[in-house]
């Protein structure tokens, strides 16, 4: 059985292709791909999206410690596509399957980077034409008098066409204790665009799941418009502590053995006081460790080495005000 690609990518095998000594030319592309015969086999692991979708799932891997329930789902939902693309080969029709996603879960714990990779994938498996999102909160959605709502929505929309429209903190969108908000417009024009636009553009919402069930509760037309809910759980101090190494790698640093020892006890404080913010929080805290060891080396007066510039010492860490500040709730956790 010979293979042979086809116009949606996919590596076919069709009985007596092969003739020996035939000099082949590569078909030009067709706009629409034929239907397949019963005989027609698919090779789904040579599906040219299907690699592009195992790059970006790699990257996800990459970027993201933890979240395993995350990535089982965002895997589901690319077996998904890529299973429907192949039905679509053999003339089997099926209503589109629906992309619209809650993302539930607190600040830092990868809800953005999941998007952006979420619609490469999409993208890749032919489900939007741009792999691109765009970022919106209640301010960029609701005008400030009557009027002012409707195009300030659609002007949204018009940037987000063909990609992925990222709402965060979308429970402000629903204020019933307001009469006169006008974020009701904003989900009532949603709710039209969501439906008459599936085929161009993927709405993800996105905030804390305490007030997402209570924003989906109180708006069950928009629910019912949600396919998939993916939350997005704290990490744990031993994730936060790889996190934060896979951080500083990418800077070129390193902690030294204290170092890692000295964030550790860094993350067990943190964690326990007001405003913390995950995978964000290890970002600022490490900026703040760049900052003391930068003095550190100043204050040094002679000469460095490569393994100074990239090495991170427990003074760098312990220098950090939540191992002296008396007060912790008082003021802003540095």
């Amino acid at each position: 059985m010979a293979a042979e690609r086809n116009g949606s990518g996919f590596r076919l095998h069709r009985p007596g292709a092969d003739v020996p000594g035939a000099v082949r030319t590569a078909p030009a592309e067709p706009e629409e791909p034929e239907i397949l015969g019963e005989d027609a086999v698919l090779d789904l692991s040579a599906d040219i999206a299907g690699h592009d979708v195992e790059e970006t799932l790699r990257r996800l891997d990459a970027e993201l410690i933890g979240l395993a329930p995350v990535k089982r789902r965002v895997r589901e939902i690319a077996a998904l596509l890529l299973i429907d693309r192949a039905r679509q080969r053999f003339g089997l029709t099926s209503s589109r399957p629906t992309m619209h996603m809650s993302f539930t879960g607190g600040p830092g714990t990868g809800k953005t980077t999941v998007a952006l990779r979420m619609a490469q994938m999409l993208h890749a498996l032919g489900y939007i034409r741009k792999p691109k999102v765009h970022t919106v909160t209640r301010d960029d959605l609701v005008g400030q008098f009557i009027g002012h709502t409707a195009p300030k929505t659609k002007e949204a929309l018009a940037k987000a066409a063909g990609g992925v429209l990222f709402i965060d903190e979308a429970y402000y969108l629903f204020r019933p204790e307001n009469e006169r908000d006008y974020g009701q417009e904003v989900i009532e024009i949603l709710l039209q665009e969501m439906e008459n636009e599936r085929a161009s553009l993927v709405v993800i919402f996105a905030g804390y799941p305490d007030r997402m069930d209570r924003f989906f509760s109180a708006n069950p037309g928009l629910s019912s418009r949600v396919a998939h809910h993916l939350e997005f759980a704290d990490y744990t101090e031993a994730e936060l502590l790889s996190i934060a190494e896979l951080m500083v790698a990418a800077e070129n640093f390193h902690f030294d053995d204290a170092a890692r020892t000295a964030f550790g006890e860094y993350l067990e404080r943190r964690m326990a006081r007001p405003r913390f913010s995950n995978a964000r929080s290890v970002r600022n805290a490490l900026d703040r460790c760049r900052l003391r060891q930068a003095k550190r080396l100043v204050e040094l007066r002679r000469p460095l080495t490569k393994t100074d510039l990239i090495t991170l010492t427990d003074r760098d860490v312990y220098g950090s005000s939540v191992f002296t500040d008396p007060e912790p709730t008082a003021r802003a956790c540095r």
